[in-house]
């Protein structure tokens, strides 16, 4: 079911891909070996990473060589929702 539709999902609402994906098959477990702890704080705290690296486990049975590049990538884009919400809190503005 990692399809079109949950990558959509996945897009803007990472947490709700994950939650339907564990919900709707055993993927989550299976990229994970089958511990609960990783992909939970994986979904609280690095959504759009544990997503990318679910995913990429699921299409290839193993994330490795250049794969991990699009795990770090989901990485900084996880750092950026969150130092784009501070940001934001705080009234920055970036001026050119």
């Amino acid at each position: 079911m990692c399809g079109c539709l949950v990558v959509a999902i996945g897009l803007a609402f990472p947490r709700v891909a994950l939650v339907l994906i564990a919900l709707l098959n055993d993927r989550i477990a299976q990229a994970f070996n089958g511990g609960l702890l990783l992909p939970f704080l994986g979904w609280l705290m690095l959504p759009y990473a544990t997503l990318t690296y679910v995913c990429i486990h699921w299409w290839t049975g193993t994330v490795h060589g250049f794969a991990w590049f699009f795990v770090a990538l989901a990485f900084l884009v996880d750092l950026g929702a969150y130092g784009g919400g501070w940001s934001r809190r705080q009234g920055l503005t970036l001026r050119a």
